[in-house]
């Protein structure tokens, strides 16, 4: 008999977690052997259980999905990554493939097809959503530069100028250029709206 896939699950929503190890292991040739819910738990998990693929989360406290499978990655790299999130955006498809994921796929996927896109990951094969690809595509990369994506971040909760400068250690002159550069760039007419802008692209994970 086939040894059973082994599986890494990392999801910061215990419900989430158990919902979806529920659904794996209703498959015959699937076994999740170890649960995580923080990202920087990942590496350790994989190493102390050695899965075969890993199930990651995009939004996780410690360390998000992206720079968990980067990390996972450069630990294990026999062990394949597919991203399962909420947040199908295009930006986070791009960095996930350059960490290294081997798929994205969003969490409302049906069971079967993540069952059979978790099959695909680990004979090698890559997995994307094909709407998520197309949409990717047209995005294109991100068009700011890293102080300007930090800016944005720290600007999601509001804040007035001399609070992001202090924030982020920089002038406020320097926050007004950044902040009016990223405006211009993601087309928007504020600076709420180049946040909202930017991160419904994907942009500002940091």
């Amino acid at each position: 008999m086939t040894e059973p896939i082994k599986l890494l699950l990392a999801d910061d929503q215990a419900l989430v977690r158990g919902a979806l190890s529920a659904l794996l292991e209703l498959e015959s040739d699937l076994e999740v052997v170890t649960e995580v819910g923080r990202g920087d738990e990942v590496v350790a998990a994989a190493r102390r259980t050695k899965p075969d693929v890993a199930l990651l989360d995009v939004e996780m406290p410690g360390l998000d999905g992206l720079s968990a499978a980067a990390a996972l990655h450069a630990a294990c790299p026999k062990v394949r990554v597919l991203i399962v999130t909420t947040f199908g955006r295009p930006g986070y498809l791009r960095q996930a493939l350059e960490a290294g994921a081997s798929g994205f796929v969003v969490k409302d996927t049906p069971a079967r097809q993540l069952a059979d896109a978790v099959r695909r990951a680990h004979a090698g094969l890559r997995v994307v959503d094909p709407s998520l690809a197309v949409e990717s595509l047209t995005a294109g990369a991100s068009p700011l530069t890293s102080r300007e994506t930090d800016v944005l971040v720290a600007a999601r909760d509001g804040g007035t100028v001399a609070d992001l400068a202090r924030m982020l250690h920089l002038s406020e002159g320097t926050v007004r250029n950044h902040l009016s550069s990223a405006i211009g760039k993601t087309g928007a007419r504020t600076r709420a709206e180049a946040v909202r802008i930017a991160d419904e692209n994907g942009w500002l994970l940091r």
